[in-house]
């Protein structure tokens, strides 16, 4: 099973062109299912002989220690994996098929309001190479909408500071240009201008965003900075830096972007992706009637 799970990987790496992030999670979520088969049957096991039943009992397995997401998610890797081993003709039937995946509820995407983006972007400190570097990172994150693993595999060569545009290779590879404020355009010049405190390579297919080591940031290191910078500005929300992503989308649809332009700065395929921002719209417009009309 592992030399399928090595052939499986190089596929999604090389002809489904798969972010590392996507390829880590699709072998991580294939590691735990084998290593529930194995517990199961109590031994090694070809990989067409596992079935539908299996696959059940694993999913069913999942339920009170993973949310619905989780589970759907693991289960489409699964799927996809068997999919692929059909192409290859290790397997006959895909056992994961007819396996229903848990309904997943909608959910409206958590955002932050002005004041508290405001407070958390001004709290790293200038001065400093790092304090720089946090603030352009934030900046740029609220300022462009950008994922995480998209603003951790920025070069140096995909910003424009001229123009204040920045060229960002999303999912499947798919590249878009995107822009930046004046805030996030002055804030990433000064940081690399300050950038030589963590390496001297400075070259056009360098990482725009180094550690200490002077190495590519990692997308944990982002995660952890932002924590550090919620603290320090009094803001108790559980923030990820997905949800800078969706406190920029929320605030250009309420300030009346067009949600097709939404679309395309988000980098989304589909539209209907985009339109779960719409829930937030009416919320807020909701809140404004109650507040404004006589009648209400």
């Amino acid at each position: 099973m592992m030399d399928l799970l090595d052939d499986f990987s190089s596929y999604l790496k090389y002809e489904r062109q798969a972010s590392e992030y996507t390829l880590k999670n699709y072998v991580i979520d294939l590691k735990q299912f084998f290593s529930f088969v194995q517990d199961k049957v109590k031994k090694n096991i070809d990989i067409d002989k596992i079935n539908g039943s299996l696959v059940r009992e694993y999913v069913a397995s999942l339920f009170g220690k993973k949310n619905p997401a989780s589970i759907s998610r693991k289960l489409s890797s699964i799927r996809s994996f068997f999919n692929f081993c059909l192409k290859k003709g290790a397997v006959k039937t895909n056992p994961a098929k007819e396996v229903t995946s848990p309904k997943i509820g909608k959910r409206i995407p958590k955002f932050l309001t002005v004041d508290e983006v405001f407070a958390l972007i001004e709290t790293p400190k200038v001065q400093t190479a790092m304090g720089c570097r946090d603030k352009a990172i934030l900046e740029l994150l609220y300022a462009s909408g950008l994922r995480v693993s998209e603003l951790v595999n920025l070069k140096i060569s995909d910003l424009n500071l001229e123009e204040m545009i920045v060229k960002v290779q999303g999912k499947g590879r798919k590249e878009r240009v995107v822009p930046m404020g004046t805030k996030a355009r002055d804030v990433l010049q000064r940081y690399l201008n300050l950038r030589f405190a963590f390496t001297s390579e400075a070259g056009p297919n360098e990482p725009v965003f180094v550690n200490k080591y002077g190495k590519k940031i990692s997308v944990r290191s982002v995660e952890r900075m932002l924590e550090k910078y919620l603290r320090l500005s009094g803001i108790n929300k559980n923030v990820t830096p997905h949800v800078l992503r969706h406190t920029f989308a929320t605030h250009l649809l309420n300030a009346g972007a067009d949600m097709r332009g939404i679309q395309e700065l988000l980098g989304h395929s589909s539209l209907s992706t985009t339109q779960k921002y719409t829930h937030v719209g009416l919320e807020k417009m909701m809140e404004v009637y109650d507040k404004s009309h006589p009648k209400a």
